[in-house]
């Protein structure tokens, strides 16, 4: 059991309190007819007196009464039903179970982000899995297939483990945006989460795969499944470091294309919001939005136990009357 301080005793018939007002008026008719009844004797010095004290018996039996005005106190403040009063909330989280999915085609080696659009994407995707701490998350590659890198968990150290071993090359060459898509939504359909969100990262155009963007997102849209969409980069050249075949690395800007009109109707069709970014900064603030808006349902119940504490005062009365009895009937019994 739990220490008890005084600051949280409630007293729940506090109006019984008044009645202490009785051993404070008997202390003090105490003290004053004490004072009216002593005698005193007039003398001319006291220094004959000087080191007398009074004997220990006899200031223990002035102290009898002001025990049973103790004791009075402690049954009045029983009556008045003290207590502890614990109050708990009792949260219960409903979480949100989400998937990354990330393009790892070639044209995600662009080094128009710092050190390159891969790297970027990696790291920003794991600062907003770290700070998920209650939801399921799943990771969904893609490039010109697609696949479940890992699937939606709350062990997020083996899902950061698995988003860092993505890199380009891994997959066929293209960018398959709908197969990515249908992926996600397959590894969600079944999920009983009470919101299910799918964040779509690609910097290309659909170009591979055999499944119609629009028609996964309808089946996201059809199952409930919100997809935010992030489009990486800009139309036109990008940088990129080309090896040659003797070894040398050399700097080559290549044609890049990007489909937004595609990603803003995904978005729209899913209710989800599309996001356009052009460096690691702002891909950083567009997942702490994301973060903002996708914040889990909290539950609470808050519930309060009473103590009851009546008895403890009871039974320090008891002790004290008991006391009292003991002495005044024994050592310190008065002989007429």
């Amino acid at each position: 059991m739990n220490p008890i301080a005084w600051q949280d005793i409630r007293f729940e018939d506090r109006g019984l309190l008044l009645l202490l007002i009785v051993p404070v008026l008997m202390g003090a008719w105490r003290i004053w007819q004490r004072k009216r009844l002593e005698p005193t004797i007039r003398i001319s010095t006291l220094r004959f007196l000087t080191g007398m004290t009074h004997p220990f018996r006899a200031r223990m039996r002035q102290a009898l009464p002001w025990s049973r005005l103790v004791t009075v106190s402690l049954v009045i403040m029983a009556l008045a039903r003290p207590q502890t009063a614990f109050r708990e909330e009792e949260v219960s989280v409903e979480g949100i179970d989400i998937i990354v999915a990330i393009d790892i085609s070639e044209s995600m080696d662009a080094r128009d982000f710092t050190p390159d659009r891969m790297t970027a994407a990696k790291a920003t995707a794991a600062a907003f899995i770290r700070n998920r701490k209650k939801d399921r998350i799943g990771l969904v590659a893609f490039a010109g297939e697609s696949f479940t890198q890992c699937p939606p968990t709350t062990d997020h150290e083996v899902l950061l483990a698995q988003l860092d071993m993505l890199r380009s090359g891994l997959l066929e060459r293209g960018t398959a945006i709908g197969m990515g898509l249908s992926t996600s939504v397959l590894r969600l359909k079944d999920s009983e989460a009470k919101s299910r969100v799918v964040i779509l990262l690609t910097d290309g155009v659909n170009n591979s795969g055999f499944v119609d963007p629009l028609s996964a997102a309808d089946a996201a849209a059809h199952y409930g499944i919100r997809v935010h969409t992030i489009a990486v980069g800009k139309n036109g050249k990008a940088p990129f470091l080309l090896q040659s075949v003797t070894g040398e690395i050399r700097e080559e800007w290549k044609d890049v294309e990007l489909d937004e009109a595609l990603l803003r109707e995904i978005a729209a069709t899913t209710k989800g919001k599309y996001f356009h970014v052009e460096n690691e900064a702002a891909l950083t603030e567009v997942y702490q939005e994301i973060d903002r808006m996708e914040k889990a349902r909290l539950s609470v119940k808050k519930l309060a136990r009473k103590t009851e504490l009546f008895a403890y005062f009871l039974s320090l009365a008891g002790i004290l009357f008991l006391i009292e009895l003991l002495l005044r009937y024994t050592w310190l019994r008065s002989i007429p």
